[in-house]
């Protein structure tokens, strides 16, 4: 038998000392569809028949942090475990939280709960599984079913329509009819829950290697016309077929996606998202050539994909990391054309790897030529041995010393130094002293 890991031990453990109180206690919820799908818990929530106040008078070290819910952090052997009172919900008029709760008993507790598959209870002393709602058989058929009335479900939490979404994308469950048609039917409610709870929804969805799938379930839901608007408009927008045979914005922007590997940054998620947001707004024929042209588009798509992640209050380093990559995206086409300089600059900068891969899925989504992101690649190696920005020749402080003036000019001057070294025309302090005074002269404006 494999020995339990230690938050398991720890919730075993608090299961036992209800159960020796004379309590009911179990674990609940997603621990116990994870046990049985053999996949290890994140973590571990037990659901109890003792009252709030009784599980706190158990154990040293508790924080009321749901008391009206029923619902008592423990904490035991450095980790931190959810003990939640058995309970019936009343009426939710704000489509979040229910008006009031009655405590009540293991099965009622079951049926307030949003699918089949998180309704399952599992007493860890006895080794029994508790099951009211049917969840061992839809966990076997992979099927995410409602408990109950899918619209009813829903429209206690409309966070729930997401959660369906999420939990098909992550498990690879095929989501129950009724429960599909009442997601699609309330797909419009959504906006009714906050910015940050949807935010985070996206994210577990997205962040799951199966993220394709979930980006088509959000689509075929009406949930993502409600969260994303801005990316209906990439459907049937043409692209020049000879650089994008693959077909329109969609097409491109879904095969990206698909070409990720299964551990990404939420920055370059969202990149490959948004990074082609605006050629909508940007797109048009040039008459000379008969070509689609989409001039702008990296630029426009920064500031939209701004807009967007302020609006899904996301954090400012994250969105700052994501309109870089959106930003810079459409240079990668002139590498192999920068002066040493510039390119040393360009792959300095932190948002790189991000936009290396971003620029690989890009190419492999669309005319399959990585030229550019092959020429980085040996690039980066070529330029290894060595830091890509090396430390000043000269500062502010040597053109004091050498007569120069305080000003705009003190940047232009320390930028001609900063290339020439980053080229290797200069090695040196005094080099760059002796350039600077026959180029610049010995001091002055």
């Amino acid at each position: 038998m494999a020995i339990p890991e230690p938050s398991e031990t720890s919730a075993r453990d608090i299961v036992h000392r209800l159960q020796e109180a004379g309590f009911e206690a179990m674990y609940a919820g997603g621990c116990v569809r994870d046990m049985l799908r053999g996949v290890a818990p994140h973590d571990y929530d037990i659901a109890t028949s003792a009252r709030p106040e009784q599980v706190q008078s158990l154990f040293r070290r508790t924080v009321a942090v749901g008391a009206q819910f029923g619902v008592i952090s423990v904490m035991i052997n450095g980790g931190d475990f959810q003990v939640a009172t058995f309970r019936s919900d009343g009426i939710y008029s704000d489509g979040r939280h229910p008006e009031s709760v009655h405590f009540s008993n293991a099965e009622e507790d079951a049926r307030r709960r949003d699918f089949t598959v998180n309704g399952l209870f599992y007493d860890p002393i006895c080794a029994q599984l508790r099951d009211y709602v049917g969840g061992q058989a839809d966990l076997e058929a992979k099927i995410l079913r409602a408990i109950g009335d899918p619209e009813a479900r829903f429209a206690e939490d409309r966070l729930r329509m997401l959660r369906a979404v999420r939990f098909a994308t992550v498990l690879g469950f095929e989501i129950e009819p009724n429960t599909w048609k009442a997601v699609q039917k309330h797909a419009t409610s959504i906006v009714e829950v906050s910015a940050e709870r949807i935010r985070d929804e996206l994210l577990k969805t997205f962040h799951s290697p199966l993220r394709v799938r979930g980006l088509d379930l959000l689509d075929q839901s009406g949930l993502l016309n409600q969260i994303l608007p801005e990316m209906e408009a990439l459907k049937g927008c043409e692209q020049p077929p000879q650089f994008h045979p693959e077909g329109d914005v969609w097409i491109h922007t879904r095969l990206m996606l698909s070409l990720l590997p299964a551990e990404i940054s939420t920055p370059l998620l969202f990149a490959v998202l948004l990074h082609d947001i605006a050629k909508p707004a940007t797109f048009s024929m040039d008459p000379a050539e008969g070509r689609i042209r989409f001039n702008g588009h990296d630029k426009l798509g920064a500031e939209m994909a701004a807009e967007i992640l302020t609006r899904l209050r996301f954090p400012k380093k994250e969105i700052e990391a994501t309109v870089e990559c959106i930003a810079q995206h459409m240079a990668f086409k002139d590498v192999q054309q920068m002066r040493v300089s510039r390119l040393k600059r360009f792959l300095a900068r932190p948002t790189m790897p991000d936009e290396l891969l971003l620029h690989r899925v890009d190419c492999g989504g669309s005319n399959q030529d990585f030229s550019n992101y092959d020429f980085l690649v040996r690039k980066i190696e070529e330029f290894s041995q060595e830091p890509l920005i090396p430390p000043p020749l000269l500062t502010g402080r040597d053109l004091l010393a050498m007569g120069h003036k305080a000003g705009p000019r003190f940047k232009e001057i320390l930028d001609a130094v900063q290339s020439r070294q980053l080229e290797g025309a200069l090695n040196g302090h005094e080099e760059a002293v002796a350039w600077v005074r026959e180029t610049y002269g010995l001091g002055g404006a």
